[in-house]
């Protein structure tokens, strides 16, 4: 958590964003996110109330002095108005605005049952918005080839292993790009450190194996500033989120497939659909090899597969037959 996010936080609100971070080992990312939405919540609800102006900006907005007597006044409505105000005012999509709803449920619980300073959880009723489930958009087969086939240039190894891993393995981008040279492990397997810095380890199979040796062995081995990255980047550091980003975008670019709206995280999905589909592969141990910790998450690739079936039906001839007569 930032210096300077801590210093516009109320102590009980900096308490909590410790508590994340140390007692539920949440990830930096989730620690922020929570941070920020109370932040905005407050900041809200101090200008809904009066105490500044309508058209203040919430930046302005200091919440450091607010204290348990201030939270004991939070209601349901409040938490519903806050949550108008992200959609209507700041535009934030429904699984943005359930994510601020649960920041804010699990707050108060930490007041009422952690600490015990509330005699219930204002929000304990808060329902959060309904989120539509999407079929997540992947490539098929040909087309993850066409993506491999694309890499050349200056940093073809590594960025075709970073193709590869993400392709076979369906990291995270962020699980990527926080691998280490002692990640990659002599049994050709892989620790990687998911969400919640819950490790997990990944099989490596002969195509992974390939494109890694082939990196290591033109990987930058002097003057680095982060000798333990797997990735370096051309400035000599692990390599980001955003270069990653970018050399997807480039090979998607490249090979044709661009507008389609392909990035790293379809990439993700991509790999799990490709499992299932043409791998035959288990949806558990595919739930284990995404590090996914509900099985609910993972079966959106069963329902992939449920609604190729019936466009497939759909397509025969003889769908448009229809019978007239109505005896």
């Amino acid at each position: 958590m930032k210096q300077e996010n801590s210093e516009q936080m109320p102590e009980l609100l900096i308490d909590y964003i410790r508590y994340l971070d140390v007692v539920k080992n949440r990830s930096p990312l989730t620690v922020e996110e929570y941070a920020r939405d109370l932040r905005t919540f407050f900041k809200f609800l101090l200008r809904l109330r009066g105490n500044y102006a309508p058209n203040v900006d919430l930046n302005e907005i200091d919440i450091s002095g607010l204290d348990i007597d201030f939270f004991k006044t939070v209601t349901l409505n409040d938490a519903y108005s806050f949550l108008s105000y992200c959609r209507h005012d700041r535009n934030n999509a429904a699984v943005t605005r359930a994510r601020k709803a649960v920041s804010l449920k699990r707050f108060f619980r930490y007041l009422s049952v952690q600490l015990k300073l509330l005699e219930e959880n204002p929000l304990q009723e808060l329902e959060t918005p309904k989120i539509k489930k999407a079929l997540p958009k992947y490539l098929t087969l040909e087309q993850s080839i066409d993506l491999l086939n694309s890499v050349e240039g200056k940093f073809k190894e590594r960025d075709y292993c970073i193709m590869t891993l993400l392709l076979n393995c369906g990291l995270r981008l962020s699980e990527l790009t926080a691998l280490n040279l002692n990640s990659i492990r002599s049994d050709n397997t892989m620790s990687v450190i998911g969400k919640g810095n819950k490790e997990r380890i990944v099989y490596l199979n002969g195509a992974c194996v390939n494109a890694i040796e082939r990196y290591l062995s033109v990987r930058p081995g002097e003057a680095l500033i982060d000798r333990n990255a797997l990735f370096i980047s051309r400035n000599r550091r692990r390599i980001s989120n955003r270069a990653v980003e970018n050399i997807i975008e480039k090979y998607v670019k490249k090979s044709g497939l661009d507008g389609q709206g392909i990035t790293v995280h379809k990439l993700r999905h991509t790999a799990a659909t490709l499992m299932y589909q043409h791998g035959g592969v288990d949806i558990l141990l595919i739930k284990e090899i995404l590090g996914h910790e509900n099985l609910s998450t993972t079966e959106i690739y069963t329902h992939l597969v449920d609604s190729q079936l019936k466009n497939a039906v759909d397509q025969n001839p003889l769908n448009k037959h229809f019978k007239n007569d109505k005896s």
